[in-house]
């Protein structure tokens, strides 16, 4: 019989999470979603942290291996107290996903206010000060992921906006990353599987040979409320607005005690993926809203669930 953990294709890491409340310098009360880049070796990780007011901010990190992480003392980004985006960060700083972009760092995260959630851009030269470039969407869309290069001459990004509480993966395409259009639906969620609620990109597209592959949270509605597991997805390299095949499965599902329990229940919501030069994939994601975990997994086995279905 296999064992609980056995069930996953992707496997955690034994010293999970890696990263909590008690680790943050300052006093907080969660700590979530922490997008990783590596850097000329160096493993650096830009986290959300959520303060005791319930509004959130970005920590930083770094380490070695990609497990044991030394933060800074204090955050290094926290919502803007003046300026163009002030109202549209009162409530929050949520989620950061970190781009390095011909030679240039960007993150995307979201701007949160009583208007609703909206995408902001921001760049940095060494991740303690961070200039803000603006908004580059309307209400109601989160979830941003830049591709790490130009397609045919533009930039190209993942975000999710939400219609009537249902969240689709959308791609669009800019000029000048600031504005965007040629919007077109990728993703949507499938009746009857374990994405049929709501869906969202996590991590930075990966280009491999056989298509981009995009790992995305998905969410399955239950009487106990909503379960976020990761899936897979390739979109073709030269037209990613074409989906090749999605995983009919799950990589990773809530199983273990900090992944079920928590500020928020049943969460895996992937939001980092770095792959090392042997292939293996470092995925890093929140656990129920409360901690930073780890699973690993080898690129080439993810593309393969990938293509298991031709369905999406």
């Amino acid at each position: 019989m296999r064992s609980l953990l056995e069930q996953d294709y992707m496997s955690r890491y034994e010293g999970n999470p890696i990263l909590t409340a008690g680790d943050i310098p300052f006093t907080c009360n969660t700590v979530f979603n922490g997008s990783v880049v590596k850097i000329d070796g160096e493993y650096i990780i830009l986290l959300r942290v959520e303060g005791q007011h319930g509004h959130s901010l970005f920590a930083l990190g770094r380490s070695e291996d990609g497990y044991q992480f030394e933060l800074e003392p204090l955050p290094v980004m926290t919502p803007a107290g003046s300026g163009p985006l002030q109202k549209y960060e009162v409530a929050g700083i949520e989620d950061p996903r970190v781009t390095v972009l011909e030679g240039t760092i960007y993150v995307i995260y979201t701007a949160f206010s009583g208007y609703g959630p909206c995408m902001a851009l921001a760049r940095t030269e060494d991740f303690l000060d961070y200039e803000r470039l603006g908004l580059i969407s309307e209400p109601g869309n989160k979830d941003g992921l830049l591709f790490p290069r130009k397609i045919n001459g533009r930039y190209a990004r993942l975000d999710r906006p939400i219609s009537e509480g249902v969240g689709h993966i959308w791609i669009s395409f800019s000029e000048d990353l600031m504005h965007w259009g040629d919007s077109h639906v990728l993703l949507s969620p499938r009746q009857g599987y374990w994405d049929s609620y709501r869906l969202g990109g996590s991590c930075v597209p990966i280009e491999t040979e056989e298509g981009w592959l995009e790992i995305y949270h998905g969410v399955r509605m239950t009487s106990g409320g909503p379960i976020y597991r990761t899936g897979v997805a390739l979109l073709d390299l030269d037209d990613p607005t074409q989906v090749i095949s999605r995983s009919p499965i799950p990589v990773l599902s809530p199983r273990m005690e900090y992944e079920r329990v928590g500020d928020i229940n049943n969460v895996v919501f992937a939001s980092a993926a770095v792959v090392e030069p042997a292939g293996e994939v470092k995925l890093y994601y929140g656990a129920a809203d409360t901690s930073i975990c780890v699973a690993t997994g080898r690129l080439d086995e993810l593309v393969e669930i990938a293509l298991a279905s031709e369905e999406y």
